[in-house]
């Protein structure tokens, strides 16, 4: 969890009037989480069980809770090992509709979700598909409203301004594609995010860890009595400065960021030079084409192709990795998650800079302005398969540490 989150949650606490502040009084203390996905399945998960296992360590105080982000990292990490049992009334589903055979897939799942009986009824639950399918042929929505007329008020559908203005409406979101399908999703939910089972149907999944021929199979477990998994995985918010007429800085945009800032020269012919401040203090003066500033689950996209390391998704880290730096002693680093990174263009510089936000959002920094990057508040969860699925997708998309032949005895 990120650091701005652990204060905001480690603010609710409310101790024991008798005790002495240490664990004995967070024993009887509430913890309400900021997080979307802990307020929504609050009920399904004893929060209290979970703080009484984590104050039985003796280092462990609640001083230290409050200074640190031990406790609430400790909270989601204990979290994702307890399965979530909640009924899921409604499902939005995400794909690419201009693919016919995604077009296809999902009018299946649509209609098997809307007729298989759920929670003591005869019909099935209500399912979001995107708004551009409603006069898609291929689709065919009325086809599938002539099955049972009841199916009129369940099939529904969603827009990006429904995800922005009512991200509650959905209890889970179901994609069908790559990993560009779940960035895409990731950007359609800009706030809070409900949890994400992603079914592996494009060209790369380092996030798509569930079969789509097994879908029922898979289903019928998650919204069942063996309930979903979830990992936190943590996002960015990056926010854009332009540098004002008076010469104070004014906030331009701010996005939400599930793999990486790309900061680079763009066309310029000229190297890039970013001042790169770390709470305020001046740690550098990049000189290269570029720079990357990756969560852990992006340090398999393009962190990667610049040197980068694997970080696994449940280490809270920055990932800062040069594009081609003018000093070859530039190497990638890890930075501490509850660092708040500016990333400024020198006034005196004498080329712009290029920043995109997941590959999107492309705009141009100009002498004096600044992007800051900071732990965002609201992670990106994700269903899991299995407990190893972050080794098996490295493994199934990278062959990690597999040999072409095997040696001889």
């Amino acid at each position: 969890m990120p650091s701005q989150s652990v204060l905001d949650a480690l603010e609710g606490l409310e101790l024991d009037p008798s005790s002495d502040g240490g664990a004995s009084g967070l024993r009887n203390a509430a913890l309400p989480s900021p997080c979307f996905f802990h307020q929504r399945f609050g009920d399904a998960v004893n929060i209290d069980k979970v703080l009484e296992e984590i104050v039985d360590d003796e280092y462990i105080s609640h001083s230290r809770l409050m200074q640190t982000a031990t406790g609430v990292r400790e909270v989601s990490r204990q979290l994702q090992r307890r399965p979530i049992r909640q009924a899921v009334r409604s499902v939005m589903i995400v794909t690419k509709a201009r693919d016919n055979q995604l077009v296809t897939l999902t009018r299946e799942l649509a209609g098997w979700l809307l007729s298989t009986p759920r929670y003591g009824s005869d019909l099935g639950i209500n399912v979001y598909v995107d708004a551009k399918l409603r006069m898609s042929k291929r689709f065919n929505a009325a086809g599938l409203v002539e099955r049972n007329p009841r199916f009129q008020d369940m099939l529904r559908y969603w827009t990006p301004d429904l995800c922005w203005s009512s991200p509650e409406t959905f209890d889970l979101v179901l994609t069908l594609g790559g990993d560009g399908t779940v960035l895409f999703t990731s950007w359609l939910f800009q706030r809070i995010v409900p949890p994400i089972l992603s079914f592996s149907l494009g060209s790369l999944g380092f996030l798509t860890n569930f079969q789509f021929h097994q879908y029922k199979e898979h289903l019928h477990s998650v919204m069942g009595d063996s309930g979903m998994r979830v990992n936190l995985r943590m996002r960015f918010t990056c926010t854009l400065y332009r540098n004002g007429r008076l010469g104070g800085a004014e906030e331009a945009e701010q996005f939400e960021v599930l793999n990486e800032l790309v900061i680079d020269r763009g066309p310029s012919p000229y190297v890039s030079n970013l001042e790169l401040f770390g709470d305020n203090e001046l740690l550098t003066v990049v000189q290269a084409d570029g720079c990357i500033f990756s969560t852990p689950t992006g340090s398999t996209a393009y962190s990667l192709s610049a040197g980068g390391s694997l970080v696994h998704p449940d280490i809270p880290a920055i990932l800062l990795t040069p594009i081609c730096p003018h000093t070859l002693s530039f190497r990638p680093m890890l930075l501490n998650d509850t660092m708040l990174l500016r990333v400024a263009i020198p006034k005196a510089s004498r080329a712009t800079a290029y920043c995109s936000f997941d590959g999107k959002g492309r705009v141009e920094l100009r002498q004096g302005d600044y992007v800051t990057i900071a732990a965002s508040r609201y992670p990106f969860p994700t269903v899991l398969a299995q407990p190893t699925d972050w080794f098996d997708s490295i493994s199934r998309t990278l062959r990690w540490n597999t040999r072409g032949a095997t040696q001889k005895g």
